[in-house]
């Protein structure tokens, strides 16, 4: 039996949430609101209905906040990936600053801990480094363009994004201003291709078409990597394809194909074939270049990953003496950034690919003094670990969204670092990891960073500093 669905009219919208969403109260009940603003009057259709509190979509705006003003992109409302454009990016900005205050004070049970302003992005458009592109035979169509074609003809094939909760629904972009207006030209160049020359798009139910995923690597050194992904190998029309591309494109370095005839995605377990140019590119964060293969990880961010940087740079604050420890350490751009103030880096992470991306970075950048493993941070960190390559003076930690690994907080707080410098996308869980740390290790203060404008996820770094004893 299906539940009623509830609608609530007209409801002032009072405040914001975390992770994007608006608050309003009925009757002494929070609700959580998607897609409206502070200040909004709103219908709001629940999705959720508990006994304290409820979530819910808004289906219709009655009066617009002052706060509000017009979206940049053809796709807002349709598209998940920038949702905050109706919002001023100073107002973004404040939220963010005050999302972090609130987890801080809530989760973290800490009062008087300095919050510092905010570090907003120098960009707010083109900012990304890295964009994935999706081919699909489900296009998607709003209900005023399902009405216009009428249900039962086909609408053809997409190219951009997945529409937000339908897997097997692909939006097909015509403009993105994620990255410069190169992005535009190879997705809507490809389109082209693809229906003149009636290249199949892949069907995800069917697990059957030619066509499957654009990556493109757009760095601030002025390489361009392009990585076509197809369904099969016809040698004759990828190269058609690639040579076609590169000759509309002239600004791409290095242009790679890939085979996936897999039922996922993912790409971590194939090998990228060199079509065109050296098969990777460099990037330059603050004084150090960076290779990036096709499969490679990366900030996406480039110029506020420096801004990121100085920051843990700053709070580490080394003097040349320290062994600094990067756990979770991915291509080791940070323990790299750090290293010309260290005596030595030792990087730990668990992606064997990414171990090895961060051992050609140091060699690359002619550094001695910078060592990477791979294996679980839980793991390798033990007590001959540490006894092998030193004491640690100064850990820096950049978990994944979850936090860190209780067996990790109980051996930091073993090992007794002077300091810990904590980076995190999730300040919900650096929040509950500061209380775990709080037995021997005292909050100093904390830096938000916006990595990503018109989104809702904000960076974090606090510097943790050893308890003296009496």
């Amino acid at each position: 039996m299906k539940r009623k669905k509830i609608l609530l009219e007209n409801i002032p919208v009072t405040g914001y949430a975390a992770e994007g969403k608006a608050l309003a109260k009925v009757d002494g009940k929070v609700i959580f609101i998607e897609g409206a603003v502070p200040g909004d009057i709103a219908d709001v259709l629940l999705t959720k209905n508990k006994k304290d509190w409820a979530e819910g979509k808004a289906t219709k705006i009655h009066t617009y906040s002052a706060e509000r003003v017009s979206p940049f992109c053809i796709h807002f409302g349709i598209c998940g990936g920038c949702k905050w454009q109706m919002l001023p990016y100073e107002k973004q900005l404040e939220y963010k600053e005050q999302e972090v205050k609130d987890v801080v004070k809530r989760i973290g049970k800490l009062n008087d801990v300095p919050v510092l302003p905010i570090i907003g992005s120098q960009k707010t458009t083109n900012y990304r480094n890295k964009l994935e592109f999706t081919f699909s035979n489900k296009k998607y169509l709003t209900q005023n363009e399902l009405q216009v074609l009428g249900e039962e003809k086909w609408p053809g094939g997409a190219v951009g994004y997945h529409v937000p909760k339908l897997y097997d629904k692909i939006i097909d972009i015509r403009e993105c201003w994620l990255m410069d207006d190169v992005n535009n030209i190879i997705r809507n160049t490809l389109r082209e291709l693809a229906e003149s020359n009636r290249y199949s798009y892949y069907d995800i139910k069917e697990h059957k078409g030619f066509l499957r995923n654009i990556v493109i690597r757009n760095c601030t050194t002025g390489e361009l990597m392009i990585n076509l992904v197809f369904g099969n190998e016809d040698k004759k029309e990828i190269e058609k394809i690639s040579k076609n591309l590169l000759e509309k494109v002239p600004a791409i370095t290095t242009l790679v194909y890939t085979i996936n005839p897999k039922w996922n995605d993912s790409l971590n377990d194939l090998e990228p074939i060199t079509f065109f140019g050296k098969g990777y590119v460099i990037e330059k964060v603050g004084d150090f270049n960076f290779k990036i293969s096709p499969k490679s990880f990366f900030q996406t961010n480039t110029k506020q990953a420096e801004v990121l940087y100085n920051v843990v740079n700053d709070f580490a604050a080394l003097t040349g003496n320290e062994t600094v420890y990067d756990l979770y350490c991915g291509t080791g751009s940070i323990g790299i950034f750090l290293s010309k103030n260290a005596r030595k880096i030792i990087g730990v992470d668990v992606i064997e690919d990414a171990v090895k991306d961060a051992k050609e970075n140091a060699a690359f950048n002619h550094l001695n003094s910078a060592n990477f493993f791979a294996g679980d941070v839980i793991e390798i960190c033990n007590d001959d670990f540490f006894n092998l390559h030193g004491k640690a003076d100064v850990v820096i930690v950049d978990p994944p969204r979850a936090g860190l690994h209780p067996k990790l907080v109980n051996k930091l707080l073993e090992i007794c670092s002077e300091k810990i410098v904590y980076v995190s996308c999730n300040v919900a869980t650096q929040a509950r990891d500061f209380q775990l740390l709080s037995e021997k290790y005292i909050v100093e203060k904390i830096q938000p960073v916006d990595m990503f404008p018109h989104t809702h996820h904000i960076e974090s770094v606090a510097l943790l500093t050893l308890k003296r004893q009496n």
